[in-house]
């Protein structure tokens, strides 16, 4: 049985929040398949943001002056690298980190890789291959796409740069999305 969200027949101005009913709802695809119970949901979204850190977060922790206590690896070819790149990240693309990782990175510092955006999924195959070698790692949702969309400095063969934020990707005039 499906469950269906309704509002209530007579809702309170000061109570907008939809209550659950008992009728099914074949024609809603969004219910079709019923919601995780909240103990499970709860388990799931924690389990993603083991896994996962967005472009924000990443700035804001290496723009606080402190030691972030992660290292940024760049995941993509050099010519990728040289169009642009985080500022401070390490480039190691996914080909070599099987050669150069333990060289080139400490295991006892959590690495966050990225490739270029939410269609590739490189920077999680350098994850699983960072891993796979014994490293502590998370993968930056967006990638270097929503680093510059979000309006954040980046650095290319030329120099740095920086792109006003797209108002579809962050706020305007904010320093922050209030996630």
């Amino acid at each position: 049985m499906t469950t269906q969200l309704t509002a209530p027949a007579d809702p309170a101005p000061d109570n907008p929040v939809p209550h659950l009913s008992p009728d099914p709802a074949p024609d809603n695809p969004v219910l079709r398949v019923a919601p995780a119970a909240p103990a499970d949901a709860a388990a799931y979204f924690r389990a993603s943001l083991v896994f996962h850190a967005d472009v924000s977060d990443v700035a804001a922790a290496l723009g606080d002056g402190r030691d972030p206590g992660f290292v940024v690896l760049d995941s993509r070819s050099t010519a990728s690298w040289d169009q642009g790149h985080v500022p401070g990240a390490v480039h190691l693309p996914t080909a070599l980190i099987a050669e150069q990782a333990e060289r080139l990175l400490d295991k006892s510092v959590p690495v966050v890789t990225y490739c270029w955006g939410p269609g590739c999924n490189g920077g999680t195959r350098a994850a699983l291959a960072l891993a796979e070698l014994g490293f502590r790692v998370k993968e930056m949702l967006g990638g270097f796409e929503y680093w510059v969309r979000e309006g954040f400095a980046f650095e290319t063969w030329e120099g740095s740069e920086r792109r006003a934020a797209d108002p579809l990707t962050a706020p305007l005039g904010a320093d922050d999305c209030g996630c």
